[in-house]
């Protein structure tokens, strides 16, 4: 007996885990430069 695996959903899997934490990383970054240009024009006086 010989059960068929299909590869493409392990594929999929994880192509949407890489796309997933790579949009996180960059939220995650994009939240950080804000808070940290926030902070630099705060000790700035603007």
């Amino acid at each position: 007996m010989h059960e068929g695996l299909n590869q493409w959903q392990f594929v999929a899997a994880a192509l949407s885990i890489g796309v997933g934490g790579t949009l996180a990383m960059v939220g995650w970054s994009l939240g950080a430069m804000i808070r940290a240009e926030r902070r630099r024009d705060k000790v700035r006086g603007k």
